[in-house]
């Protein structure tokens, strides 16, 4: 029972401990199984490791409230996607809106035992496709990450989504041949091999 002299904090963390305590086996399950999908989708929506971190953990706090409904979902792993990236773009709004994202910088160089050129070609291949990736309308770049970056399957994409799985496919087609279209044009044939 929680005190009357306790603030909300600590509410909050005596709840918790009390769901946690009834409902452990289901969500330890599903924070076992799921965790490293729940972090890739956060993510892919917030290119930060940090934020994604904060909004997994959201996640599964979030699936702690269902108590022992969990055990009844039959696809946990769609129903936790969702909510994940639900969490992930409601989290990448509100940054968006509070301030201007800091560009990141470059990472250090590790020795990989190839030269220190090909490790920066690469860095910067990525960042153009980054880049490019994040050019996209919305209703593209949703699809085509969650699809093919995630490999979240069509029907699962279309839930999440809101939208058939003809769409899913349309769209993930549609943002390749865009993607590859750029990047032609910035590079030329040779670069991209």
């Amino acid at each position: 029972m929680i005190a009357e002299s306790a603030v909300p904090g600590e509410a909050l963390k005596l709840a918790q401990k009390a769901l946690a305590q009834q409902d452990g086996d289901s969500l330890e399950t599903a924070v076992r199984e799921h965790a490293r999908l729940v972090y890739r989708i956060a993510y892919s929506v917030l290119r930060n490791s940090a934020d994604a971190e904060d909004a997994t953990q959201e996640v599964f706090l979030r699936a702690l409230r269902y108590g022992k409904k969990i055990a009844r979902i039959s696809d946990q792993k769609a129903w936790l996607a969702r909510i994940a990236w639900r969490v992930a773009v409601e989290r990448h709004q509100a940054l968006t809106k509070t301030s201007a994202r800091a560009v990141e910088a470059l990472e250090s160089l590790v020795s990989t035992g190839r030269p220190a050129d090909h490790a920066l070609l690469e860095q910067e291949r990525s960042a153009v496709l980054e880049q490019l990736i994040s050019a996209l309308l919305a209703q593209l770049r949703d699809a085509l990450v969650l699809s093919t970056l995630e490999e979240i399957a069509p029907r699962e994409v279309a839930e999440m989504l809101g939208i058939s799985q003809a769409a899913v496919r349309s769209r993930s087609f549609r943002a390749r041949e865009i993607l590859r279209d750029r990047l032609l044009a910035l590079t030329g044939p040779g670069m991209w091999i």
